[in-house]
């Protein structure tokens, strides 16, 4: 059964979910008040590895570490 319902906002607007919710992240984190803020922001990297596939096998993984500004 095929639903009418209109696409969420953020993938209209051609983002993914992670960047919607990155960037809404960011905003609740500078509305905060001192010292939460900066607590917030502190707390804002993320590290996470990459693998590439090929030959349906995962190849060497790479570390990231970005900030939800990203």
């Amino acid at each position: 059964m095929a639903s009418n319902a209109a696409a969420p906002f953020w993938r209209a607007a051609g983002m993914t979910y992670i960047t919607y919710s990155n960037i809404c992240a960011n905003l609740v984190r500078n509305c905060l008040k001192e010292p939460y803020k900066t607590d917030a922001l502190t707390r804002e990297k993320v590290h996470f590895s990459v693998s590439k596939w090929a030959d349906g096998k995962p190849q060497k993984p790479t570390l990231r570490s970005d900030t939800a500004e990203d």
